[in-house]
């Protein structure tokens, strides 16, 4: 997945946020149990997340993506039972 820049002078960046892996997920299993009743039977798992596009001013820079990173845990994900990833955008 890819951050895109959209418009001249401002920037998309994504974070992601999942559960850690050994935190319970109990709509992520509501969803896979939802999966085998509607015949999808090749779907083992289901982990659920949250998916944030932040826009900035300017291009994503490193610093700029820094501070989404710094961002993010601080205030997006919850860092005792979630982790996140920033994805900068990709040189055109």
């Amino acid at each position: 997945m890819r951050a895109l820049a959209y418009a001249a002078g401002v920037a998309r960046v994504v974070v992601e946020v999942m559960l850690k892996p050994e935190i319970h997920d109990p709509q992520g299993e509501a969803i896979a149990a939802a999966c085998q009743r509607l015949g999808f039977g090749q779907v083992l798992g289901v982990r659920q997340g949250k998916r944030f596009e932040v826009e900035i001013s300017g291009p994503a820079g490193a610093d700029e993506v820094g501070q989404i990173r710094a961002l993010a845990a601080e205030l997006l994900a919850n860092p005792v039972i979630e982790e996140f990833s920033v994805h900068a955008p990709e040189s055109s």
